[in-house]
């Protein structure tokens, strides 16, 4: 698995599907059936995933819509991005 930088440009996974429930949403991955469950800050970042952002210019946005210090976000984010992609929720970057 490839390491995620701020310079990378993240994709969800081609079989995955997002939907929107209360306060977070619900993640299905397609191949497996696995159903995931994601609280709104989790929800806000996968909808600014969209294959043509890198983890800087999604994290500036998330920082724009939460108040949040982009400092604060970076690490948290980097972190989060590298587990969606080791669950197979985004697509590996380095393939």
């Amino acid at each position: 698995m490839a390491e995620i930088g701020s310079e990378t440009v993240l994709r969800m996974a081609d079989d995955v599907s997002v939907q929107h429930v209360g306060d977070g949403a619900v993640v299905l991955l397609a191949r497996s059936g696995q159903l995931y469950t994601c609280n709104d800050t989790t929800e806000a970042f996968l909808g600014k995933v969209d294959g043509a952002r890198n983890l800087n210019q999604i994290i500036d946005l998330l920082s724009e819509e939460f108040d949040v210090d982009k400092a604060t976000l970076d690490e948290d984010m980097a972190a989060l991005a590298a587990e969606l992609v080791a669950e197979g929720i985004l697509a590996d970057p380095g393939v």
